[in-house]
């Protein structure tokens, strides 16, 4: 199972691995608070693609596509988190406040189609 959780609500036994998904440090959330197993800052989008799309739920549509194109090219982080989901649950955690709209939704589609 793949849960997706904001890294400002808290862990629970339940989320399994966590990983944050995000290329830059949450603000004011501290190490130990997050209470993460990995950060893969480098399966984040780029700053270019992440400052292109704003967060803006009008450009979700073609962030997905050009996040996928970035994705397709980190195989070796992807095929990691593979292993991990396999292995028991995984929590995917941001920071985005729109719960919908953000890399971690388009990290698990990826991964729950078997990260093609």
């Amino acid at each position: 199972m793949i849960r997706l959780k904001r890294i400002y609500e808290p862990a629970e036994d339940g989320d399994g691995t966590r990983v944050l998904v995000d290329r830059v440090w949450p603000r004011g959330v501290s190490k130990a608070k997050a209470a993460l197993d990995l950060w893969l800052p480098d399966i984040g989008p780029s700053t270019q693609l992440r400052k292109w799309f704003g967060h803006d739920p009008a450009r979700w549509a073609e962030f997905r596509t050009r996040y996928r194109r970035e994705l397709s090219a980190k195989r070796d982080l992807v095929e990691a988190l593979l292993v991990k989901a396999r292995a028991g649950p995984l929590t995917l955690v941001y920071s985005a406040k729109d719960e919908r709209h953000n890399q971690a939704v388009v990290i698990r589609e990826l991964l729950e189609e078997g990260g093609s």
